[in-house]
Parts: structure tokens; C-alpha cells; sequence
């Protein structure tokens, strides 16, 4: 007679996965690493990740996507001046030092890493990029709307320069770490919202 699966929490078990992900890589994660961590065992795993450890991966992208969605959209909706918001959030990147800080540099390591060769995970990334591109424009459409920004370059020009900040940002950081020098790139292109 067969046992029964052991019954876990999909969300904490993902969540603790993307911890893998985030230190090895796709690549180099092993499925001892992906299992220790999320505390379950085989069985238990291709039960509830029928793909295996590309389903896994799939899903932490999605999860940590909406996560940060989420974060993001509350904290913006809460905020006084969004555009003073949204600064801070790029000048945050140039004192992030590792994955845990920075808060979204998982979906930046997945669209570089893997897009080109996984299409799920060019699909993940870039609809989350595209809701990014979409909550600048309109922060942006209110802050000129207001005479908050005097740029009047369209706010969606505006916003997808915003997300190639962002892009680039996780790009630079592979080959350069300095705090002063993001912040500097930071400052220079955050000068649109002027």
C-alpha cells in the first residue's frame, strides 16, 4: 500500500525555492537543494509539480511576479507623491547588494538567463514588465496631468524608458557593483521625471 503524500504549503515551499534559484541559478540548482529546502520529498514534489523542476521554476516566477506586483501597487497607492515613489524605488537598486534586497532582480535574472530559451518564462517576464511599463505611465499621465513633471514626452515613452532603467540596471549590475556609480546612472536617468 502506498503512503500518502505529505501534505505542505505550495506558497511557503515555493517561496523557499526561489531562495534556491536565486543563489544557484536555474541551471546549476539540484533537485537535493530544491528539496531540502522546500522541507518535502519526492513524491510529495511531482505530485503537486507534475514538470518537474521546470514547472517549479515557472511557478516562482509567477509567484514572486505577483508578490512584487502586489508590494509595489500598495505601496505606490499609499504613497503621497508617487513620482518621489518611483524615484526612490530606482535609487533603493543602488544600494541593493544581493537578490534579497534589490526585490526584483529574480524576474530580471529569469528574462536574461533563460527568456530566450524557455517561452513561458519570456511570457512571465514580460507581462510583468508590461504591467511595470503600465503603472509608470499612469503615475506618470497624473504628475504631468498635475504640472508635477513639465516633461511632456508621452507618458508611455516615458514609462517604457523607466523599465529599461530597470532592465538595464539588473544587466550593469553582473559587471559592476559600485553604489556610487548606479546611483549616478539612477539620478541621470531618473532626470526625465523633471
Amino acid at each position: 500500500m502506498a503512503g500518502r503524500p505529505k501534505i505542505f504549503d505550495e506558497h511557503q515551499a515555493i517561496e523557499k525555492a526561489i531562495h534556491v534559484f536565486k543563489d544557484k541559478g536555474y541551471d546549476t540548482a539540484s533537485a537535493d537543494e530544491l528539496l531540502n529546502a522546500m522541507g518535502i520529498g519526492k513524491g510529495s514534489f511531482y505530485l503537486a509539480f507534475k514538470g518537474g523542476k521546470r514547472e517549479l521554476y515557472i511557478r516562482s516566477i509567477e509567484q514572486f511576479a505577483e508578490g512584487f506586483n502586489n508590494s509595489f501597487l500598495e505601496q505606490l497607492s499609499k504613497s503621497d507623491n508617487q513620482i518621489e515613489f518611483i524615484k526612490q524605488f530606482f535609487l533603493k537598486l543602488a544600494e541593493a547588494h544581493n537578490c534579497d534586497e534589490e526585490r526584483g532582480c529574480y524576474l530580471g535574472n529569469a528574462l536574461v538567463q533563460l527568456s530566450e530559451k524557455d517561452n513561458e518564462v519570456k511570457r512571465i517576464s514580460v507581462g510583468f514588465l508590461k504591467n511595470l511599463q503600465q503603472v509608470f505611465a499612469e503615475a506618470i499621465r497624473k504628475a504631468q496631468s498635475t504640472g508635477q513633471i513639465k516633461n511632456n514626452e508621452e507618458a508611455e515613452i516615458l514609462a517604457w524608458h523607466l523599465t529599461n532603467l530597470w532592465n538595464g540596471l539588473h544587466v550593469t549590475r553582473r559587471m559592476e557593483d559600485s553604489p556610487k556609480i548606479f546611483r549616478s546612472l539612477i539620478e541621470m536617468n531618473l532626470k526625465i521625471l523633471e
